[in-house]
């Protein structure tokens, strides 16, 4: 296997991740893969740049389901991220609305300054940075590290993988030494999109603390 470092065998990595999909699913989850698997398909446009910034930037360090339940007000703070030159023209009632439903400034005005910067710079110029650069450019956005890059730009539909703690725990107990590695292997052999199988592996490992034990089983089959 391309990155294996264990005699795991791909049809057990296989049947793991068949194991881990139909389990998230199962969960409820199937929306969630479907617009993941929608990503890519188009070019996002300015308001899902914006929305989808907002998200991974308050996402960052939080539970995702306390987020989730306040992204609506954010989203109203923000006028439902219409336009960044909307935001820009009215930041500072933004700014306060938002305060209101998600005490952090940093991340507020994180957000506030990404819908400053693209309405200055045009979104075109945006675009085709992101499509120049990829992380690098997301990089140079407040609040917007390694880490929040991967997941802000497999958001914007880029074919990224974000190694986050599950996917790193989840690579090595699969025998990889990188969680791309993993993710490509698996995509190949199944038809979804690299971002597909990333999301299948993190949702499922949020569903479960023992998730690493359950899928031992299925991983020596």
């Amino acid at each position: 296997m391309s990155g294996s470092t264990s005699p795991v065998t791909r049809r057990g990595v296989i049947t793991a991740y068949v194991y881990a999909r139909r389990r998230v699913i199962e969960a409820g989850f199937l929306p969630e893969l479907q617009w993941q698997q929608s990503r890519g398909s188009v070019a996002p446009t300015e308001s899902d740049f914006l929305r989808e910034f907002a998200w991974v930037v308050l996402a960052a360090g939080m539970r995702e389901r306390v987020i989730r339940l306040k992204f609506s007000r954010i989203s109203e703070a923000f006028l439902q991220f219409e336009s960044a030159e909307s935001i820009a023209q009215s930041r500072c009632k933004c700014r306060t609305d938002a305060l209101e439903v998600f005490g952090h400034k940093g991340k507020i005005n994180a957000i506030v300054g990404a819908a400053v910067r693209v309405y200055r710079e045009g979104f075109s110029t945006t675009l085709a940075s992101l499509n120049s650069s990829d992380l690098a450019y997301l990089q140079t956005f407040d609040f917007i590290g390694p880490a929040t890059s991967c997941h802000l730009a497999k958001n914007l539909g880029l074919e990224i993988v974000k190694p986050d703690r599950h996917l790193v725990r989840l690579t090595a107990a699969c025998g990889y030494d990188c969680p791309t590695n993993l993710c490509r292997d698996i995509a190949e052999f199944v038809g979804e999109r690299l971002s597909v199988v990333d999301l299948v592996l993190w949702r499922y490992a949020t569903l479960s603390k023992t998730y690493l034990e359950e899928l031992s089983t299925h991983l020596l089959a």
